[in-house]
């Protein structure tokens, strides 16, 4: 079942204009619930005003996005939520269809504000604040205000609404799963202004469900519908077309290469403020299906654990999991399973420019770890049912005997930690989306 988080903004986000300048009053709600009594989170000028604005409407746009389902079925627009903290302020959003994710990441020097307080909340992004940010001129101040900060001037200007929204599952789900991508990409292809506006030129401008691969031949960059030797595969080519009424203010566009060609992330940098998208390998593989950190679920660990690493992350707000284990004396194991615990509750985010993690501040649910897991919490419950038989465990390799759930055994065989199983789950995705349960439950009774 798929509970979504429902609240209500109390008043509606407004938009003042006094001359040149525009003042962007985002009304928010958070899941903690003493959040939701501060009045602002952040208050301030966004020095790069017309790119900010420019950046905001196509996150919008992405939100509003679906490559996956047909513009007839009903949707439920979502809105983005923006965290706030160590003097930074990012703005995150999935499509629609859950196969985009987008994040704009306004750096300290490019902002002039008062940071009030950390968190993470929902902001309203209504169809009206979007058409304000499109008619931000160059030369126009931009304040942003993310809660009221109790502007009497706008609130009496519009009548406060109430607007019933969610935080969907999935959304939370996917945050877990793009930490992951994000931390294991390295840089491809780094393209100027006019390499990039002459590459995007050939974007199908309708759906593609071919792959394209994406080289570079002499001193130019080009799209092929065959692989070429060090090109990057990206599936759903047509996504790319989100960000092409931001190239003209770019100075470069940076594309990212996962290890395994699962996922490709590109970044939009325009000094001060950057913009990435995150896009899956295909329009129909949605990042909330992921399951990139169920292998470091395998080991269980003691809540106070969790909570403990939980206080520490969320007290540094930026920070770099390998070094704290190395100062505090935390095996790299143990680590990555925390890192993981956090990731799958939607506690962490990645920086791929700095390869730094950032937190967000949203509720410490454990429960959410167990619903956000189900193939974590089937391979527990084999292993607690003895549903494993260990035939083979030496320098030969490994061979299992697992039951499963129609009363049909399977098989699972390898080497190391390159292990296959029989079921239909590993025969469709491999290793892709996650292991299936039987591979964990045999790792499980491996490490007993």
């Amino acid at each position: 079942m798929n509970l979504d988080f429902q609240y209500q903004y109390q008043n509606a986000s407004t938009i003042n204009v006094a001359g040149r300048d525009k003042s962007f009053i985002l009304a928010h709600c958070s899941e903690i619930e003493q959040d939701n009594k501060v009045p602002c989170f952040f208050y301030g000028n966004i020095i790069n005003s017309f790119v900010a604005s420019k950046c905001l409407s196509t996150l919008g746009k992405t939100v509003r996005s679906h490559f996956a389902i047909s513009p007839d079925q009903r949707i439920n627009m979502r809105d983005p939520i923006v965290s706030v903290g160590n003097e930074q302020l990012h703005f995150e959003a999935f499509s629609s269809c859950n196969s985009v994710y987008a994040r704009i990441d306004v750096q300290p020097e490019g902002i002039d504000g008062e940071f009030i307080q950390s968190g993470c909340t929902n902001v309203d992004f209504s169809d009206a604040t979007i058409r304000a940010f499109n008619t931000v001129a160059r030369t126009e101040k931009l304040m942003v205000g993310v809660g009221s900060k109790e502007l009497k001037v706008i609130t009496e200007r519009i009548e406060a609404t109430e607007k019933k929204v969610s935080l969907p599952d999935r959304w939370i789900k996917g945050l877990g799963n793009v930490q992951v991508y994000l931390s294991r990409m390295e840089l491809a292809f780094k393209l100027n202004k006019i390499e990039a506006l002459q590459l995007f030129k050939a974007i199908p401008k309708t759906a593609v469900k071919t792959e394209y691969f994406l080289f570079k031949s002499g001193n130019s960059y080009a799209f092929s519908a065959v692989t070429k030797p060090n090109s990057l595969k990206i599936g759903g080519i047509h996504r790319l077309n989100l960000m092409e009424n931001l190239l003209l203010l770019v100075d470069s566009v940076s594309f990212y290469k996962h290890e395994d060609q699962q996922s490709t992330a590109v970044v939009l940098d325009f000094k001060d403020i950057q913009m990435l998208f995150l896009l899956s390998d295909g329009v129909y593989r949605g990042f909330s299906g992921e399951s990139k950190n169920i292998e470091n679920l395998i080991v269980q660990l003691p809540d106070e654990w969790l909570f403990s690493i939980n206080n520490y992350f969320k007290t540094n707000e930026v920070f770099q999991p390998t070094l704290v284990s190395i100062e505090h004396d935390i095996q790299l194991g143990t680590m990555e399973t925390l890192q993981a615990s956090l990731s799958s509750m939607g506690l962490l985010g990645y920086d791929l420019l700095s390869n730094n993690y950032f937190y967000r501040k949203l509720p410490f649910n454990l429960s959410r770890l167990k619903r956000f897991n189900p193939r974590q919490q089937n391979a527990i419950k084999l292993f607690d049912e003895d549903g494993v038989v260990v035939l083979q465990n030496d320098k030969n390799g490994i061979k299992a005997e697992v039951k499963g759930s129609t009363g049909v055994s399977h098989i699972v065989a390898g080497k190391g930690n390159e292990l296959q199983c029989t079921c239909t789950w590993f025969t469709n995705n491999k290793t892709n989306r996650g292991l299936c349960k039987h591979i964990m439950a045999v790792k499980m009774k491996l490490n007993q």
